[in-house]
């Protein structure tokens, strides 16, 4: 069966904007990411697309994000488990890391954009890219683990 078309605005004027070839497999990918927040690995990309969209290959689904990544629509993090997930990264933020179960959580910051400039003028380099990673224990794992009281 052939690969549902999607019709995705916001993907499509994304693609776009990269003067990137709007097709099927890239919007679908990029639909996913733009939609979920669950920093999928591929495999995970790939279990819950292929039900719907049964032309998809794996290999496509890792070749486009490649393409993403590459374009800086979607960036890639790893949290330990030895595999890559990734994030759409339409609206800059950065993520903490549970070192227990290795969840990956969004922190959306107002002041992002002046952690940059703040960055440049303190060591002078030229930044060409950013990722901040802050790593600790998500609140299920503090239960878990007895490092903060259970709250009822």
């Amino acid at each position: 069966m052939p690969i549902a078309q999607v019709i995705d605005e916001a993907a499509v004027k994304v693609l776009k904007d990269k003067h990137l070839r709007v097709t099927p497999q890239r919007q679908i990918v990029l639909h996913y990411l733009m939609t979920h927040h669950n920093h999928p690995d591929v495999g995970t990309m790939f279990d819950e697309l292929k039900p719907v969209h049964q032309g998809l290959s794996l290999a496509t689904i890792y070749n486009t994000l490649n393409t993403l990544v590459e374009t800086g629509i979607v960036i890639e993090l790893e949290n330990g488990d030895a595999g890559t997930h990734y994030d759409y990264f339409g609206r800059p933020h950065f993520h903490a890391v549970c070192q227990n179960c290795g969840k990956i959580t969004d922190i959306f910051y107002d002041d992002f954009a002046n952690l940059e400039s703040a960055a440049v003028k303190q060591s002078g380099y030229m930044i060409t890219e950013d990722h901040i990673e802050l790593y600790g224990y998500c609140p299920d794992c503090q239960r878990k683990l007895g490092l903060t009281p259970d709250v009822k």
